[in-house]
């Protein structure tokens, strides 16, 4: 066993909480900081956002209004010390972030992982890959992340799915909230398969033309066991301005928050991600935002 098993204090955790319900031992949600930031292509910044996050997150109430329950009390969430990645290189940081992972997965806990840049989430999906059958992938992003390379780097974040799907069946990769790709990204999408709901589609009504809600279409696409990546520049500049690299015309928290809400009821959420988050000092609601973010998708999970 190479994860560590101490948890944060109030001071530090997720959410502030008490010992009681943010033991390691006791607890089956794990909060895993990936502060890796080696590859961002445009804003920087990432390496900051789990501690950002961490520290916004004490602002969140405990009980959600809409689950009607205070899921650290239901569950019990731990919060590990960040992983000391942040020098390391591509492979190397990717490795531990794997290991950690698998280790958590085998003691049957429920694992969240704070970013860093989005490179991380390939190692953290193939963790799951190995443990889960028939896993699907739900990417919420802005863009395909599907580059074979980006500026000779196969572990650029602009790769990161090109990766993932290096071990997983890109049929079985979800994407919701595109608004920017390359040409090869185009391609690959159309030649294997994977399935995208671009935002200008989902803003057209591509797909309420026979249903009521163009996330009924999404849902209908995964497989029963769900992983979902969340880059925070799905979202539109708007409401989240503190990303590296923000596209307009993006998503909005109530059909975002609609979206994983019906795949939370209709299939299995068996763990998450967030990434890309850049601080900006002056706005703090970015990290609040995403602080909450995941409050929610834990509700909507579990």
């Amino acid at each position: 066993m190479k994860t560590s098993l101490k948890s944060l204090g109030a001071e530090q955790n997720f959410l502030g909480i008490e010992k009681e319900h943010s033991a390691f031992n006791s607890s089956r949600i794990i909060i895993v900081s990936a502060p890796f930031e080696h590859s961002a292509t445009r804003g920087t910044g990432t390496k900051e956002a789990p501690h950002a996050i961490l520290r916004a997150s004490r602002q969140v109430e405990l009980f959600d209004e809409e689950t009607k329950c205070e899921i650290c009390k239901e569950h019990g969430i731990a919060t590990l010390p960040p992983l000391n990645i942040a020098r390391k290189k591509d492979e190397s940081a990717l490795q531990e972030i794997h290991e950690t992972v698998l280790d958590l997965i085998g003691m049957n806990k429920f694992i969240v992982t704070l970013g860093g840049d989005h490179t991380i989430s390939s190692a953290v999906i193939a963790a799951f890959a190995k443990k889960f059958d028939n896993l699907s992938v739900l990417q919420f992003d802005a863009h395909s992340n599907l580059r074979d390379r980006h500026l000779g780097n196969k572990y650029s974040n602009a790769s990161v799915m090109a990766r993932v799907c290096e071990f997983l069946e890109p049929s079985k990769l979800v994407q919701v909230g595109v608004r920017a790709q390359c040409k090869e990204e185009a391609e690959y999408i159309r030649d294997n398969n994977v399935k995208v709901f671009y935002a200008y589609e989902i803003r057209n009504g591509s797909y309420t033309r026979f249903l009521k809600y163009w996330d009924d279409a999404v849902v209908e696409q995964l497989t029963n066991n769900v992983y979902v990546t969340f880059d925070v520049d799905a979202f539109d500049p708007s409401i989240m301005p503190a990303t590296g690299a923000p596209e307009p015309g993006g998503l909005f928290w109530a059909e975002v928050m609609r979206c994983l809400r019906k795949v939370g009821q209709k299939r299995k959420i068996v763990g998450f991600d967030l990434v890309e988050l850049a601080p900006i000092k002056t706005l703090h609601f970015s990290e609040l935002t995403a602080a909450k973010l995941v409050s929610k998708m834990l509700n909507y999970a579990l």
